[in-house]
């Protein structure tokens, strides 16, 4: 195994390499470190979050700028403000042997004149958002004239969040003969698409294969209904009081209400999305770095760019709608060589999706065992009793013993240590004593009194002559919107149409995407139909007269 200092280094970040900790280089940073430092080239690098990546690009550029030249020569775009912040720190850590390198980190939600009294004076590198580094193009704040290196640091991210009008017209503002690093954790048409624009002739470097996830991930997943999910995750918690973990959710509104459940369940938890301000996010993941949270729970967009050390895992509450988002969730555990979990909160209805991220990851997914509540009792009762053993005994208790050994003495031996089990563990006694088995695969009593508010009734022309049965229609819905089974409620599906309902959030979605879809040769359209379900046999006959109807007019 390689040292940094066969890398080419120079002796200033080798000092400051060592003073970090850092004695072998992962596998990205000795491939890419010395064709950086050679020869002027232009370099895509492929590898997992949690690889190294920011050393990789980072200690290059300390080495190559010029601090002498009162100039930005290095400039780094990443995808969120967490990232972007990340990555100016560590290489300030890199660069503090280099006394006179200017390091600035420049995003949104903050006070954009703050950035431009900074960069009134020389800044030799600058890591930015999209975003923020265009606002400050367009008020002629900064000069990126003299730029020499451009990294696009996670670069399918920032694709992913509609970041490439921003990054074509950034790159525009920069000089011609520049070199860029490109780095991402896969390998989209989009990600290619700019290093045949922008690159010339780069050199490739690939960790593991392309769109594959983290080999140091255990990935495991359970079956489970929807109002059972928390009482899923709540038990995983309590069965291993080590987890330090991230917990993945669709919308804001979960993130928010797990949090503030996890919260009042006794749970170190708090939540990070887009509604909140930058001082809020700050806040949030100070608490988490320093394992003053247990768990963060987050949107996908919010936890973009996240890099926290020994995170045990990942938490997916459903599927991500875009299958390539697994991959960077997941990347937030198992980070250099630690190993790490990332645990799918599974509708049963979703296995077909499961399958997807299987084949788009090259991962192979295990079934998981949710802890029973006599797992549970026995488990934390067995870590309590171990405590107790191994506790330091106060010396001065030796004083206080004879009036001890009387008041107990009627005490067996054996009902004692029930009494000691009782008073400090009754907590989880009495909640999963009689706690049912999650394993089981019953499906709970559905609750219906919410139901015209959480879906909308769709019409769409496609029926059991174009599909295999429901079963079919799921498919194809799901397979084409990208949204999960268990979003999908009651189908009716007739010969050449069918109503389905969708939860009303997710209603746009399923009707652009699937609007001039074309299937057997015939383009597909979507709308809205407010008719009523019908239950009873009488209306179920008026209801079919009336389709027929429908089908006329939708033909």
């Amino acid at each position: 195994m390689q040292n940094f200092a066969t890398l080419g280094l120079s002796q200033p970040l080798l000092k400051a390499i060592q003073d970090m900790g850092f004695e072998h280089p992962t596998p990205i940073q000795e491939q890419a470190i010395p064709k950086l430092l050679g020869d002027p080239t232009d370099l895509v690098g492929l590898a997992q979050t949690g690889t190294g990546k920011t050393a990789a690009f980072g200690l290059p550029l300390i080495d190559l700028v010029e601090t002498g030249e009162p100039t930005t020569q290095a400039l780094i775009i990443a995808p969120t403000r967490e990232l972007c912040l990340q990555i100016s720190k560590e290489l300030e850590l890199f660069g503090k042997q280099h006394k006179q390198i200017n390091i600035l980190a420049v995003y949104g939600g903050t006070d954009i004149s703050r950035h431009i009294r900074a960069l009134r004076r020389p800044v030799h590198i600058i890591a930015a958002t999209p975003g923020r580094l265009r606002d400050l193009i367009k008020r002629k704040a900064v000069d990126l004239s003299e730029v020499r290196y451009v990294v696009l640091d996670e670069a399918d991210e920032m694709l992913n969040m509609g970041f490439k009008e921003e990054i074509d017209e950034i790159l525009d503002y920069t000089p011609v003969d520049k070199n860029t690093w490109l780095f991402s954790a896969t390998m989209p048409p989009e990600v290619r698409r700019i290093a045949q624009t922008y690159m010339s002739n780069p050199l490739e470097i690939s960790i593991g294969s392309k769109n594959t996830a983290n080999v140091d991930i255990d990935h495991q997943y359970v079956e489970v209904h929807p109002r059972q999910r928390y009482e899923a995750l709540k038990r995983f918690l309590d069965f291993d009081p080590d987890i330090f973990g991230l917990v993945f959710t669709r919308t804001r509104r979960d993130a928010a209400e797990v949090a503030e459940q996890l919260s009042k369940d006794g749970y170190r938890a708090d939540a990070l999305h887009g509604d909140m301000n930058q001082q809020q996010r700050d806040r949030v993941m100070e608490a988490f770095r320093s394992k003053r949270l247990q768990m963060l729970v987050a949107t996908d967009v919010a936890a973009r760019g996240i890099d926290v050390n020994d995170i045990t895992h990942v938490f997916h509450y459903n599927i991500p709608e875009d299958i390539s988002f697994y991959t960077h969730r997941s990347g937030r555990t198992g980070r250099a060589g630690r190993k790490g979990i990332s645990m799918i909160l599974m509708h049963p209805k979703d296995k077909y999706l499961l399958n997807q991220v299987e084949r788009r990851t090259k991962v192979k997914f295990s079934l998981s065992h949710i802890p029973t509540g006599r797992e549970i009792c026995e488990k934390r009762l067995l870590l309590h009793m171990s405590h107790i053993k191994n506790m330091p005994v106060l010396p001065d208790l030796e004083d206080f013993m004879p009036a001890i050994t009387e008041q107990l003495e009627d005490i067996s031996k054996e009902d004692l240590i029930k009494r000691v089990a009782s008073l400090s563990f009754s907590r989880y006694f009495k909640a999963y004593r009689h706690a049912p088995d999650l394993n089981t695969g019953g499906r709970p009593k559905k609750d219906r009194s919410n139901r015209s508010q959480n879906f909308k009734r769709l019409f769409i022309n496609v029926g059991g002559v174009d599909v295999d049965g429901k079963g079919g229609f799921l498919a194809y819905v799901c397979g084409n919107t990208n949204i999960p089974g268990s979003c999908i409620g009651r189908i009716e599906l007739s010969a050449k149409y069918a109503f389905f309902d969708v939860e009303s959030e997710l209603a746009d979605q399923v009707i652009d995407r699937l609007n001039g879809h074309t299937i057997e040769g015939r383009t597909v359209r979507v709308n809205e139909e407010n008719t009523p379900l019908r239950k009873d046999k009488k209306k179920k006959k008026k209801h079919r007269k009336g389709n027929r109807s429908f089908d006329k007019r939708y033909r």
